[in-house]
């Protein structure tokens, strides 16, 4: 199964499944596509109305070949004009950095970690499962989050772009 979801400041948009008739998809440039324009894009409408704007929004993913394609960089520079933190995009981020993005950094462990106390048994269950924890993740939690993301970029910066892990953790 795959799951989808955005971290902002005030809280996280999803879970999005990638599926089909109630069957996995894998997830390439046109389904991703498809999430940006008929989840996300509406969404993020709602939560931006025209008295707070998306202006200063920033968007933000990993090198992966669906999210990296020029169809969806295309369409997240759209969405989001000179915002786009991707590779090739309008800021290049570093290639295996799962110590920089919060989805991996902290939502996904996160999530495993409070989805299995369930012990979910069904397919079904496991998806209420995650539904219910992202809805409990609360405004404080993702802002406390977002400022350990800035702590972290500044650290990277301060140790011109080498692997936080790698200096926190001696690993090489």
């Amino acid at each position: 199964m795959k799951v989808w979801c955005a971290v902002f400041n005030f809280g996280v948009l999803g879970p999005y499944f990638f599926e089909e008739d109630d069957v996995a998809v894998t997830v390439k440039s046109d389904c991703y596509c498809a999430i940006l324009q008929n989840f996300f894009q509406p969404q993020l409408g709602e939560i931006f109305n025209d008295q707070h704007g998306a202006d200063n929004v920033w968007f933000q993913q990993d090198g992966a070949t669906a999210h990296t394609s020029r169809r969806s960089l295309s369409l997240l520079r759209e969405m989001f004009p000179g915002h786009v933190i991707s590779l090739r995009g309008d800021i290049g981020w570093p290639p295996r950095s799962p110590d920089l993005t919060p989805c991996d950094f902290f939502l996904w462990g996160y999530l495993k970690a409070k989805v299995y106390k369930q012990c979910p048994v069904t397919l079904e269950a496991l998806k209420e499962a995650i539904r219910q924890e992202v809805a409990a993740i609360t405004p404080e939690m993702t802002l406390k989050l977002m400022d350990n993301y800035r702590q972290r970029l500044y650290q990277c910066i301060n140790i011109q772009g080498r692997h936080l892990s790698d200096v926190l953790f001696k690993t090489r």
